[in-house]
């Protein structure tokens, strides 16, 4: 059965993160958490899962891959360094689902050599996450990225912003992925709502 993604797609670095927004009524969000030991991730982890599952909302968990089979989740998103690593056999054997993400050509026909129920492609546009050796996609590269895998869903993200979300969805994405936009907004509850509101009104 093809997957069905929410049209907005938080990435957030805690679970206190989870806690604030998941309640507002976001139902798909990633827990992308950095430079933490294992132990201090797994715990995150546990309270982001227990967050989501008490709102009825699906948790993506970010590279860590074996936290995520340890503690039961839905979902793992892998870059295209973690798929050296990651044990897909064992994450299928476990019913979990996978992201992957894709910044060009060779890095989509990898990731689709690994049959994973969604394609992330980035950045869309220029972003100050973090530094990107690719240049912006573009929504051109979004509609030829959505031909390309068909009915698996395609995830947008970088540089969105919730007056270029209409844009990115009609371009051929299914999801996007926000960071910015929410997290370093002077009202992250509230720019939450406005892109809840945004993306299911383009439903």
């Amino acid at each position: 059965m093809t997957l069905v993604l929410d049209r907005f797609y938080p990435i957030v670095d805690s679970a206190a993160w989870v806690r604030r927004l998941v309640p507002l009524g976001v139902t798909l969000i990633q827990l992308r958490i950095k430079d933490e030991s294992d132990a201090a991730t797994g715990h995150q982890v546990r309270e982001a899962k227990a967050c989501c599952a008490r709102y009825g909302a699906q948790l993506i968990v970010n590279d860590h891959w074996e936290l995520a089979m340890a503690e039961g989740c839905d979902f793992v998103h892998l870059g295209q360094g973690d798929l050296d690593d990651a044990d897909l056999p064992a994450l299928r054997r476990a019913g979990i689902r996978l992201g992957v993400s894709t910044h060009d050509h060779a890095e989509l026909d990898r990731a689709l050599s690994a049959d994973p129920d969604y394609i992330a492609l980035g950045p869309i546009y220029p972003t100050t996450l973090k530094a990107m050796p690719w240049a912006p996609q573009g929504l051109g590269r979004v509609a030829e990225w959505k031909r390309a895998i068909g009915a698996r869903p395609l995830v947008a993200i970088g540089g969105l912003t919730v007056d270029r979300a209409a844009g990115v969805l009609a371009a051929g994405a299914d999801s996007a992925a926000v960071v910015t936009d929410v997290l370093r907004h002077p009202d992250p509850e509230d720019q939450t709502r406005r892109w809840i509101d945004a993306t299911r009104a383009l439903a």
